[in-house]
């Protein structure tokens, strides 16, 4: 009996040296994008937000996540602005990398291609040009509060479960200005999707300079020679440009192999194959946007001059001065998703749009081209615009309610949302971190921020 016992014993530890020699050596792609997720989220929050890695793990992380990330461990190293991600303790490890002005980028297997990163941001997480306390907003940082509105950001109902900021914005005043804990008005943010905005605003920013045309197809040489050469700029904004992509978030699909996976990630998109005819079919897709991301960077003459043009073109006149745009492993923004900045900076996007793509007066976008992005789209059936904006809210088309026609909405994962109405000269902000599946209705704020106005 002892010895049964004894060849058992030595058989499950040789069955467990087999798993954990397989995990260290070939570690399934699942296990490598959580952490590659991990990584990626605690760099981005440690060395832009200034938090508390552990933190970040536990409530960002492992939280809303996987139930696999609760076996995932960080370490950071801030000699060299790194974090290190291994689950198990050992398995797939991911590494990101801040640079200053750039962010936090996944190394992809420890590949990172050379970049001339501007110094544009400092490593403290705070914003990197303090504005006035004095002075109002947008120009400053003073809120002219209206208690209404106050009531209603501050209100956890409306704001819901894990908000990190309710900002309103009504005819360019900032009225109302609420935080969740451990939150202020310095504190970067992740936009996710709403993300996609701010890439349209640069396309179109591109096209009043006359390098970029809405009409232009043969937009890659990858495409040339087969169908996808018909896909037009036109297609790509409005996500009908019929490249098959998964945006399914459950498990390792086009979109978290992209993102926690691919060095390229504009490469990865692009390379994938029709599977409708362009303009004929509404795929959202986070892949389009990086392809986007691509095109609009390669109408320079330099990498090093097209890493600038956000912060000299839009962040900058805007006064968004904590606005970082991350890049991938090639130097590519990641514009589908990854955008840093404190909720006042959001904000002042928002009032851009708002004003139809002016600034004090001046035009930075096309003329009419914030309501081009607004135009509903046949292939979507009207839920979503020409760039990259939605014109539905869970459900709720503008329109409907107490939702004026022209409302349309940002909307990013987890709980990010701007709702814009340029007729009633109003913008809600909402930040925070609150998946799909808790209940939460943006809506709601939104609603009462609406009835609060008469």
């Amino acid at each position: 009996m002892k010895g049964l016992l004894r060849k058992s014993g030595a058989l499950l530890i040789a069955i467990a040296a087999a798993a954990v020699g397989w995990l260290a050596l070939f570690p399934p792609e699942l296990l490598k994008v959580g952490d590659g997720y991990a990584a990626k989220i605690v760099c981005s929050n440690v060395f832009l937000a200034g938090r508390d890695p552990q933190a970040v793990l536990a409530e960002d992380v492992q939280a809303p996540g996987h139930p696999l990330l609760k076996f995932v461990s960080v370490s950071v190293d801030r000699d060299q602005h790194a974090v290190t991600a291994r689950i198990f303790g050992f398995a797939a490890p991911a590494r990101a990398v801040y640079r200053p002005g750039l962010g936090c980028t996944v190394t992809a297997e420890g590949t990172m291609q050379a970049l001339a990163a501007p110094a544009l941001d400092n490593a403290t997480g705070a914003a990197a040009a303090a504005k006035s306390p004095d002075l109002a907003w947008p120009v400053g940082n003073k809120a002219e509060i209206d208690p209404a509105f106050q009531k209603l950001a501050e209100d956890p109902e409306l704001a819901g479960s894990g908000m990190r900021a309710v900002l309103v914005v009504k005819d360019g005043h900032l009225v109302g200005e609420a935080y969740g804990q451990g939150f202020d008005r310095e504190t970067r943010l992740l936009g996710w999707s709403m993300t996609k905005s701010v890439t349209a605003a640069l396309v179109g920013m591109r096209i009043a300079e006359g390098r970029m045309d809405l009409e232009k197809a043969n937009l890659l040489p990858e495409w040339s020679g087969d169908e996808r050469a018909r896909i037009k700029l036109a297609d790509l904004l409005a996500m009908q440009s019929g490249l098959a992509f998964n945006e399914d978030y459950g498990d390792v699909t086009d979109v978290t192999r992209m993102l926690f996976l691919e060095s390229d990630m504009a490469g990865f998109a692009a390379s994938k194959p029709l599977e409708a005819a362009p303009g004929a079919r509404f795929n959202y897709s986070t892949g389009t946007t990086n392809v986007l991301s691509r095109l609009w960077m390669q109408t320079f003459d330099s990498p090093a001059q097209a890493l600038a043009y956000p912060r000299r073109v839009l962040f900058e006149p805007l006064g968004m001065t904590s606005a970082v745009m991350e890049t991938d492993a090639q130097g590519t923004f990641v514009g589908s998703s990854y955008m840093y900045a404190t909720a006042q900076d959001w904000a002042r996007f928002a009032q851009f749009l708002l004003d139809d793509g002016r600034w004090q007066g001046r035009a930075l976008l096309p003329e009419g081209f914030v309501k081009f992005m607004r135009i509903p789209t046949a292939a979507s059936g009207g839920d979503y615009g020409a760039g990259q904006i939605w014109l539905i809210e869970n459900g709720t088309r503008a329109g409907t309610g107490n939702f004026p026609p022209d409302t349309f909405w940002m909307l990013g994962h987890d709980g990010q949302s701007i709702m814009l109405v340029p007729s009633l000269r109003l913008a809600v902000v909402r930040l925070g971190l609150t998946p799909g599946g808790g209940g939460y209705d943006v809506r709601k704020l939104q609603t009462a921020v609406i009835a609060a106005l008469d």
